[in-house]
């Protein structure tokens, strides 16, 4: 059975809610909709709530909008012929970004009537032109064409991709505002998804404040760039570097587009060796003598798929390490020979490999693996333990943040410290969690889909020399009656799932479970603020008999300039 998604359309979102307040009552009078592309007047006749309400794409009451003809004066006595308008498609409109909704992109109101749109890349206190792309029952969707004025926190960002590469969105705005509107988006999700009320005079303990990221540059440590047979070129630099459209491109897909490379020479999120790594393959791989020809997507041609660069540290010295592992279309190593050569020389690489995926997808993971130069894993340390991290692992990509996200955890499980608690680690991936814990409880045992990270997980108990922690491939969206039945009932469970949460019969494995404490840690915080209510209010729909309490949730930006939100929970048994 397929994880179950959050049943929520824009109804239920937080940011709707909040809107809702602010749109203009029953007129006796006609309202106005302003828009940039007409002087006209529009009124705005509000209409009743859309009878629609569990529908993927419920109506918004927002209002019906309406035009008004305007007649000459010999018929000024005639009554005026009311039509319905809705923002079309390709339509200019001058817009007010409010604030930033789910996914970064910017909730914005036309002026004077309420009507959202949602425009990507427009931030807070902005307003600017925008063009209508798509249009929903509710809302529309917009570019962004012209500021008129900036953003109230606008600061100048520092990468020359950040405007044109999906990966730091939010890179022009000041950070103090980007983790503030993040914190924002988390407490209206617990609000409206989760249903917990701002009445309840224990919310404001239970919301805690968000943890900012020190290191807001070069903090991530896997980096992932695609070979392109055309490199795609912003509009704006289309006519200036026409010349450039036809060349070879290594770099960041465009926003939107699987197909469409943006060419990145140095990127900001990754380290500083790994950037020097990029631009070593940069300065040589577009040789024709070389013969790498890109991977095209379309005609399936090509050699050249991916470049992957995974960040470590040694052990002893603490050193950087580097892994680069070349994703190819077929096995041919004698064509990647210069290439190894020239980054074998940085003394920070100490692991090439190659991952041949003969499919006709998108994926980096390949069917066959060879290591091409030095050893097949880097090393990491993380709260005073050694990991190995191979080149398909999971692995925290932000090892800095992640020593406080876990220290968080550790808080909130709240170990006795005499080694007699049972841990329980759902969704355990490489077992960073669990083994973090393992010296001061009795036994950890842990759960994960992917064989390859219980492999990992495994080696890396007996890598730090813990006896304690079991790790078993199992499917925690396929929870059976006999699930439980291998481990004893813990004192903790730690649940730490993918985004789209946790699915239904694993909740319900939890209600009857009763463990008394659970750490719920979360990358999605949509889905898990539904969770939360599962397991604190119950769901008559779903069959569901909630018995616990929220106790705290905590906010944590691992990925400053992303919308990214990372939550650590803390629940107690009622």
């Amino acid at each position: 059975m397929a994880a179950i998604m959050p049943n929520f359309g824009l109804r239920q979102l937080p940011w709707l809610n909040k809107f809702r307040s602010t749109l203009p009552p029953q007129p006796p009078q006609s309202l106005y909709l302003h828009r940039s592309s007409s002087a006209m007047t529009l009124p705005v006749a509000v209409s009743s709530t859309s009878s629609n309400e569990h529908s993927e794409e419920p109506k918004l009451n927002t209002g019906t909008l309406s035009t008004i003809t305007e007649e000459p004066d010999m018929n000024k006595n005639k009554k005026a012929k009311a039509k319905p308008f809705f923002p079309k498609r390709g339509e200019t409109l001058e817009l007010v970004c409010e604030s930033l909704a789910f996914k970064g992109k910017g909730l914005c109101k036309v002026e004077d009537t309420g009507y959202i749109v949602m425009c990507d890349r427009a931030l807070p206190g902005e307003r600017f032109v925008g063009r209508v792309t798509r249009k929903k029952n509710n809302y529309a969707e917009a570019t962004k064409l012209k500021t008129l004025s900036p953003h109230t926190d606008m600061v100048e960002a520092p990468c020359e991709y950040a405007l044109h590469c999906g990966g730091c969105r939010t890179q022009n705005l000041l950070y103090e505002a980007q983790v503030k509107a993040k914190e924002e988006q988390v407490r209206d999700l617990v609000v409206h998804v989760g249903k917990f009320s701002y009445k309840d005079p224990e919310f404001d303990n239970m919301m805690k404040p968000i943890v900012p990221c020190d290191m807001q540059f070069h903090y991530r440590n896997k980096m992932e760039f695609s070979f392109g047979p055309k490199r795609w070129l912003p509009k704006e630099q289309l006519l200036e570097r026409s010349e450039d459209a036809n060349v070879y491109a290594l770099g960041l897909h465009a926003p939107g587009f699987f197909d469409k490379v943006l060419n990145v020479d140095k990127c900001f999120l990754q380290s500083e060796p790994a950037n020097k790594v990029l631009a070593a393959v940069q300065d040589c791989w577009k040789n024709p003598e070389l013969e790498l020809s890109p991977y095209d997507c379309h005609s399936h041609d090509g050699f050249m798929k991916h470049l992957m660069i995974r960040s470590g540290r040694d052990i002893e010295t603490r050193l950087p390490q580097l892994m680069v592992n070349f994703v190819t279309s077929s096995y041919k190593p004698n064509l990647l020979k210069p290439l190894i050569d020239k980054l074998s020389i940085f003394p920070e690489v100490v692991s090439i490999v190659n991952n041949v995926n003969t499919s006709v997808g998108n994926t980096s993971v390949g069917e066959q693996e060879y290591t091409l130069y030095g050893k097949a894993t880097i090393t990491e340390i993380l709260r005073g333990l050694s990991f190995e991290i191979s080149a398909n692992s999971f692995f925290q990509t932000n090892a800095h943040q992640a020593e406080i996200l876990y220290k968080l955890v550790e808080d909130c499980a709240g170990l006795k410290g005499d080694g007699s608690e049972i841990v329980l680690d759902l969704f355990c991936g490489t077992g960073t969690i669990g083994l973090t814990l393992a010296k001061k409880v009795k036994h950890v045992y842990g759960y994960e889909v992917v064989p390859e990270a219980v492999s990992d997980a495994r080696r890396n108990a007996k890598l730090n020399g813990l006896n304690n922690a079991t790790f078993i491939q199992g499917d925690l969206n396929k929870v059976s009656e006999s699930f439980g039945n291998d481990f004893p009932k813990p004192d903790i469970v730690i649940s730490d799932p993918n985004r789209p949460g946790m699915h239904n019969n694993l909740i319900k494995f939890l209600l009857k479970l009763k463990a008394p404490r659970i750490v719920y840690v979360s990358c999605n915080p949509a889905t898990c603020a539904r969770d939360l209510d599962y397991l604190c209010h119950g769901s008559v729909e779903q069959k569901l008999h909630g018995c616990y309490r929220l106790k705290s949730i905590q906010p944590v930006d691992m990925f400053p300039h992303t919308p990214h939100i990372e939550c650590v929970c803390l629940l107690e048994l009622c």
